[in-house]
């Protein structure tokens, strides 16, 4: 089913490129040069306890930038006043790369880099604040892959940023443990939000607004780390309607345009107190790695398990969606199953589960898929090729226990 639809986005986009050729990215000048080496000799030489402050203003990079130390904290004087531009970028396929733990970000806006923004790479007690990165000619599938992007990471804080136009996602956290995304604002991204193969998120007070799906929770097969425990509650999910302009084959290229929340293959989540609204798709979408259409040439590790299991979708408010679903497959599912006037309902589950877990025909708590909103939920018949889809919420009509907060160092000291 997605693995259509993600063709279908993909098809779109390549249908509307141009021929004409694409424009030199303009210069840097000799003050842009000489305060690239400045920095560049600042985060080369700092030190635990640093503070490398930037002053307003927009400079141009050549190259990516790098640090590798403990315990520095790079400020700038402000999101729209501190401007790192990497369009004249050459060399280093990131703008900013960080090793190191106990960083801090603040106050600056990069964008135009030739891949991901911001990358933070192993490191521990992170804290990303007042940042924006973004990718200043639309969105394209040229743009780098990953705005905001801690990886395997622990005790990370991302708050009051802003992630614009990434041709994977904007602000990503994948393979890390104890997360905070909060307050932040994602438009224009193939995934708005993503936490991938990450234990104990919390992700609450953002806007995900004009991406292709809004906030995901996925958890991908051969690498180190399977995913859990993320709660997803007190966003704003709403017109995630972009069409798809993934690089083909990447994970996300089989998100349908019209995606509001998307869980894929993950456990232990929960979704609630949530405005999710107008998701041309679905308002949420709960589905396993058997229907995603995206594939490794390696296979799948065995202990891999790609089922979504312990989802408690409850106490959101929904509102429109499901009107005008991205490919044809959901296009004819909507047809048939509610007429041209009609929507297919807020949440969509592909079907799959992992029946060998049932007890006479239940499933145990720790596999269940439980929706208390009173919203409908329909079972698109996966596992029969998608035959004799159906809306049936009364399995689902169940509770599971709540997890508890993300606890980090970081809020700990605000309190």
């Amino acid at each position: 089913m997605l693995k259509a639809i993600g063709a279908i986005a993909l098809c779109g986009l390549l249908s509307a490129c141009t021929k004409t050729m694409p424009s030199l990215p303009p210069p840097a000048s000799a003050a842009d040069l000489a305060f690239q080496k400045k920095l560049q000799e600042q985060l080369l030489d700092a030190k635990p306890g640093a503070v490398i402050e930037i002053p307003a203003g927009k400079y141009k990079f050549t190259s990516g930038l790098q640090l590798r130390a403990d315990g520095v904290t790079i400020r700038g004087a402000g999101m729209d006043k501190t401007i790192l531009s990497f369009k004249p970028q050459i060399t280093g396929p990131e703008g900013l790369l960080v090793y190191g733990n106990h960083f801090t970000i603040e106050g600056l806006t990069i964008e135009d880099s030739k891949g991901d923004g911001l990358k933070i790479n192993d490191g521990d007690h992170i804290t990303i604040r007042s940042v924006k990165v973004q990718w200043t000619g639309g969105s394209k599938v040229s743009n780098g892959a990953y705005g905001i992007y801690p990886v395997k990471t622990k005790n990370v804080l991302i708050e009051d940023c802003v992630a614009i136009a990434a041709s994977d996602a904007g602000i990503y956290v994948g393979q890390s443990q104890n997360v905070v995304v909060r307050n932040s604002r994602a438009h224009a991204n193939v995934a708005g939000i993503e936490i991938e193969n990450t234990i104990n998120a919390d992700v609450y007070g953002n806007i995900a607004t004009g991406n292709t799906g809004g906030i995901l929770v996925f958890n991908m097969p051969n690498l180190d780390q399977p995913g859990h425990s993320t709660r997803v509650f007190q966003n704003k999910v709403e017109g995630n309607n972009l069409g798809n302009f993934a690089a083909k084959g990447t994970a996300v290229a089989s998100v349908p345009a019209g995606s509001g929340v998307v869980i894929n293959s993950n456990s232990k989540v929960e979704i609630f107190d949530n405005d999710i609204a107008n998701n041309q798709t679905a308002n949420v979408i709960i589905s396993s790695y058997h229907s995603t259409g995206y594939f490794t040439e390696k296979g799948v590790a065995k202990d891999y398990d790609p089922y979504p299991k312990a989802i408690y979708v409850y106490d959101n408010r929904f509102k429109g969606g499901g009107d005008a679903p991205d490919g044809l497959d959901l296009k004819a599912l909507k047809l048939a199953l509610y007429g041209l006037s009609g929507h297919l309902p807020d949440v969509l589950w592909d079907g799959y589960a992992d029946k060998a877990l049932a007890k006479n025909g239940v499933m145990p708590a720790d596999a269940r898929i439980c929706v208390q909103d009173g919203a409908e939920v329909l079972n698109a018949d996966g596992p029969n090729k998608y035959a004799n889809p159906k809306a049936d919420s009364a399995p689902h009509r169940c509770q599971l226990a709540k997890l508890p907060p993300v606890s980090i160092p970081q809020l700990s000291s605000q309190s």
